[in-house]
């Protein structure tokens, strides 16, 4: 498992990325300014950093630039912003960030990020501000996380047809809304793989050791996944 840099001057979102992150076995450190987050970063080097733009201090892509101006970018660097345009983005992609998150979060996309930055740096390419081509011959606007991955579009929500209507309730506590979500992930990717843990394990980017103790954790029954695969 990895270190991860948290740099994030909201409260809540260091905490949420920081929970989310545990409890998929990494060690997380957390930043709420670019001062803190240079110290962390000559302290510890870490493996990973999530980087917020918007910073009361110093914000984010000029902490990027700092960084890549000086040799301190040896890490996979992903930007983290709710506000930010294309422009910022393709900057911070010609800087040297890896990937790009918009505010709110998801737990996938957040997930498939950060495995994505720490196993495969993908090669760096032109962000290009046109219509971006899908592979059904369709077209959408260019996004900011499009920028991010030189005009790539965004993979394609599946059809799950009726789990799909599935809803969560906003109004419980965190955790539990998490559960019910995590859960619900786990069984959609146990059925589309015919229960198989090896396919689930590497779709997903855990250890099959570590999504045995998540599933059993979560109350997912494999019985009744491979049941429904069939």
């Amino acid at each position: 498992m990895a270190t991860i840099l948290v740099v994030d001057d909201e409260l809540g979102i260091r905490d949420l990325l920081s929970e989310i992150l545990n409890d998929e076995g990494h060690t997380v450190e957390l930043a709420e300014n670019a001062a803190q987050a240079r110290a962390v970063r000559a302290q510890l080097r870490p493996d990973l950093v999530l980087l917020d733009i918007w910073m009361p201090d110093t914000d984010g892509v000029t902490l990027l630039k700092e960084w890549a101006s000086t040799g301190l970018l040896s890490m996979p660097v992903i930007m983290m912003s709710g506000h930010a345009t294309i422009d910022t983005a393709v900057e911070a992609t010609r800087i040297g960030a890896t990937a790009f998150l918009e505010k709110p979060i998801t737990m996938a996309k957040l997930l498939k990020a950060v495995d994505q930055g720490l196993n495969k740096t993908p090669p760096k390419t032109s962000a290009i501000a046109a219509p971006v081509r899908l592979n059904a011959g369709l077209t959408m606007d260019l996004t900011v996380e499009a920028a991010m991955t030189g005009g790539i579009a965004p993979e394609p929500v599946v059809d799950m047809g009726p789990q799909s209507s599935q809803s969560f309730n906003l109004e419980g506590p965190l955790r539990e809304t998490r559960d019910e979500f995590e859960k619900a992930y786990f069984e959609y990717h146990l059925a589309k793989e015919s229960g198989s843990m090896t396919r689930v394990a590497e779709k997903t980017g855990l250890e099959r050791t570590h999504l045995y103790r998540k599933l059993k954790q979560l109350g997912v029954d494999l019985a009744r996944s491979k049941r429904n695969a069939l």
